[in-house]
C-alpha cells in the first residue's frame, strides 16, 4: 500500500548549489577526478567549502564511494552517507535523502553527486554483459532468450503497444526529440549545442529497435554533476537563490520490475510515476496548471509521453499532441537526448537554473520545476520551487 496522506518534509531544505563538469564522449579523467571536479563546483556556487559538508549521496551504480570522494575533495567528517538503487530511478530521491537527512538534523550540508565515464567506460546502451547472478538477473532471464537483450528493445515492447492502444504514429515520439534538442542548440553546455532537428530528421534517422529510431534514444556521455542541499533558514544566507524542495517522493509499482515489467495489466502507463505523482501532487497541493516548467526524464522517448500522462497534465494517449503544442516548456536544457546523459541530475540542476531565473532558455517567471528520474525503474520525482 502507498502512502495516502500528504508528508511532511516539503520546505524544510533547499538545493543552494549546482556544480558540473564539461559533458563529453572521452573525459581522459578517471570517474572520481569527475565527481570531485563537479562537487567541489557546487560547493562553489552555493558559496561553502569541503569543510562545510557533512553527508554525501550518491547511486549504487557508482564507482567513486562516498568516504573516497569525501577524501579527495577535502571533506572531512561524514554524519551522513547513502545510496539509491536502480540507475537512473535515483536521480531525484538522492536529494529526497539529503533533505530527509537536512530536515531531521543528521546533517547540516549534503552534496549529492553522479559521476561516470558512460560513454568511454562502461555503455549502460549495450545492455546487460557479464552479470552476476541475482534475483533481478533471475527476472531478465525470462527475455534475454528472446532477444530483448538491451535498454531500447525493453522499452520498444511499451512503444509498440502504447502505439497500437491509442492508434498513433511513431512521428508522437519525434516531438519529444524536437523540442529537446532545440533547447540542446541553444545551450552552450550541450554535446548538441546549435544542432536542432526537425520532425523529418526524426524520421529518417536509422531504426534501432522498432518503433525506437536513433532520435527517440538518449545519448552516452562521460561527466559528472552535483547538487548541494541545506536548510531553507541556512539557505538563505547563501549567495544564490534557493531552489526549496516543496515535495519529494520515490515510487515502485506493482508487479515491478527494471525495464521488464511486461506482465502488468497493461504496457502504455508507468505504474511507478504514478505512484511518484500522487505523492507529489498531494505534499505540494499543487497540479499540473501549477507547474512552470517540466524536466521529464528522456532516456526514451515513448517514456516522456507516458509520463506526461501519468502526472495528468494531458489524456491517455494525448502526449504527443501536448508536446507538439509546447503546452509546457519541457526540458530546457536539452534534456538528456540534447545536453547529456548524466542520469537526470543534470536535469535537476536545469530545475535549479529556471527557479534561479538563470537558465539559457529561461521561462519568465518560473517559480516550481517539475522533475522526474528514470522511468520503467522503481523511480523518484521532485517539485521545486522559489523561496516565499
Amino acid at each position: 500500500m502507498s502512502i495516502r496522506r500528504a508528508d511532511s518534509l516539503g520546505g524544510k531544505a533547499a538545493i543552494v548549489g549546482i556544480g558540473a563538469t564539461e559533458f563529453s564522449k572521452d573525459s581522459g579523467r578517471s570517474e572520481l577526478k569527475l565527481a570531485v571536479e563537479a562537487v567541489r563546483a557546487a560547493l562553489d556556487d552555493a558559496g561553502l567549502t569541503p569543510a562545510d559538508v557533512d553527508g554525501l549521496v550518491t547511486f549504487t551504480m557508482d564507482t567513486s564511494p562516498e568516504i573516497t570522494v569525501a577524501q579527495a575533495a577535502g571533506i572531512g567528517e561524514l554524519s551522513f552517507f547513502s545510496r539509491i538503487h536502480y540507475g537512473g530511478g535515483a536521480a531525484c530521491a538522492t536529494v529526497q535523502q539529503a533533505a530527509l537527512a537536512v530536515a531531521s538534523g543528521i546533517a547540516e550540508v549534503v552534496v549529492c553527486y553522479r559521476a561516470f565515464n558512460e560513454r568511454s567506460g562502461r555503455r549502460f546502451g549495450s545492455g546487460v554483459q557479464r552479470r552476476e547472478p541475482t534475483a533481478e538477473g533471475a527476472a531478465l532471464g525470462w527475455n534475454l532468450p528472446y532477444g530483448l537483450l538491451t535498454p531500447a528493445s525493453w522499452v520498444a515492447m511499451a512503444a509498440q503497444r502504447y502505439l497500437h492502444a491509442y492508434g498513433l504514429d511513431p512521428v508522437v515520439f519525434g516531438h519529444v526529440a524536437v523540442v529537446d534538442r532545440r533547447h540542446a542548440a541553444r545551450n552552450p553546455a550541450a554535446y548538441f549545442h546549435g544542432k536542432p532537428i526537425t520532425l523529418a530528421d526524426h524520421a529518417a534517422s536509422r531504426w534501432i529497435v522498432e518503433p525506437l529510431r536513433l532520435l527517440d534514444c538518449c545519448q552516452e556521455t562521460d561527466g559528472g554533476q552535483a547538487l548541494v542541499v541545506t536548510s531553507v533558514e541556512r539557505a538563505r544566507d547563501l549567495p544564490r537563490p534557493p531552489a526549496v524542495v516543496v515535495a519529494a517522493a520515490q515510487g515502485a509499482g506493482r508487479s515491478q520490475e527494471q525495464m521488464t515489467s511486461f506482465y502488468r495489466d497493461g504496457l502504455t502507463g508507468l505504474p511507478e510515476t504514478a505512484v511518484v505523482a500522487r505523492q507529489l501532487w498531494r505534499t505540494s497541493g499543487l497540479s499540473p496548471a501549477d507547474i512552470d516548467v517540466g524536466i521529464l526524464y528522456d532516456h526514451f522517448t515513448p517514456f516522456v509521453l507516458m509520463q506526461l500522462e501519468e502526472f495528468g497534465f494531458c489524456g491517455p494517449g494525448e502526449a504527443g499532441d501536448f508536446v507538439a503544442a509546447d503546452a509546457l516548456p519541457l526540458n530546457t536544457h536539452g534534456g538528456q537526448l540534447g545536453e547529456a546523459y548524466l542520469h537526470g541530475m543534470n536535469g535537476i540542476a536545469e530545475a535549479v537554473r529556471q527557479i534561479r531565473g538563470a537558465s539559457v532558455n529561461q521561462v519568465a517567471g518560473a517559480a516550481r520545476s517539475l522533475v522526474t528520474a528514470g522511468t520503467g525503474v522503481p523511480t523518484s520525482g521532485l517539485v521545486l520551487g522559489a523561496d516565499g
